[in-house]
């Protein structure tokens, strides 16, 4: 996986372990955002995948960063930026 500088800041800035990137990638659900991205985040069926194949503790321990969200270049895949959805927002769908 690529990463651009401003995604490695992000990471780090916003305390985004490996792991939720990773679980990201394999559970996500994925959204086109209409400016040649796609936005990787947690729904509620993601998180059922997740507890289903990881088991329920761990899913519970670190329920705090199912809030995150990664985007990707739609063209290279390239990890553009990280984040945590405030209040949690919805991520918006079209």
């Amino acid at each position: 996986m690529d990463y651009t500088n401003h995604s490695l800041i992000r990471r780090q800035q916003r305390g985004i372990p490996p792991l939720i990137e990773q679980w990201l990638l394999a559970y996500g659900d994925e959204q086109y955002d209409g400016h040649g991205a796609i936005v990787c985040y947690f729904s509620d069926d993601a998180v059922r995948r997740l507890r289903r194949d990881i088991g329920a503790t761990p899913v519970k321990r670190l329920h705090e960063f199912f809030r995150c969200y990664m985007v990707q270049s739609s063209r290279d895949g390239v990890v553009i930026t990280v984040g945590k959805r405030h209040n949690n927002r919805k991520i918006w769908r079209r």
